[in-house]
């Protein structure tokens, strides 16, 4: 018997934050992301997907 596993519907995504720090965030993320290097918020949870607060660069699959 075979088994199927689903893909996963959330990415992971490479944002940029306005002090040119690059960082991988999860796509819906449940609690606020911030800045490694400067402490901006890039990403706000809202119960599904996030809110980007950052410039996206790609997403990562």
């Amino acid at each position: 018997m075979e088994e199927i596993i689903k893909e996963p519907i959330s990415k992971f995504i490479k944002v940029r934050c306005k002090c040119k720090n690059e960082q991988i965030i999860f796509g819906k993320a449940s609690t606020t992301v911030k800045c490694l290097v400067c402490g901006n918020v890039l990403a706000e949870p809202t119960g599904g997907k996030s809110k980007i607060k950052a410039r996206v660069l790609e997403v990562l699959e």
